[in-house]
């Protein structure tokens, strides 16, 4: 009786690391998250108000992708980057595959691609 609970006991801490993966369509938890976070944040976006505070915005849409901080025409321009459509299949984030939200005085001023050219 002992020697069968020692190898019942032996294949379980064998065996614990193994895992195996049956069907599914290959698209991985992590696929899935960006492209989740993607379409969270066009639709958040689509929503958005001029003159919402910085604030509220992260509070919103959460950690920005990119951030970038600067001063123009004398004024103190922020503008954080979220990640809105896909580019380019290499696994890495890229300002080209985000929306720009424009800040200044911590108020949203204006958000794309247009709004970050004209600045």
């Amino acid at each position: 009786m002992s020697g069968k609970f020692f190898i019942a006991a032996a294949l379980a801490v064998t065996l614990s690391g193994c895992v195996i993966a049956v069907g599914g369509d290959h698209e991985f938890d992590d696929d899935r998250s960006w492209k989740k976070t993607q379409q969270y944040n066009q639709q958040q976006i689509s929503k958005l108000a001029l003159d919402t505070s910085a604030e509220d915005i992260r509070t919103l849409l959460g950690t920005p992708d990119f951030t970038e901080s600067f001063s123009h025409e004398g004024e103190t321009v922020t503008v954080l980057f979220y990640r809105t459509h896909h580019h380019k299949s290499d696994g890495k984030t890229t300002k080209e595959e985000c929306t720009p939200l424009i800040f200044k005085q911590n108020r949203l001023t204006g958000w794309g691609d247009k709004a970050y050219k004209y600045l």
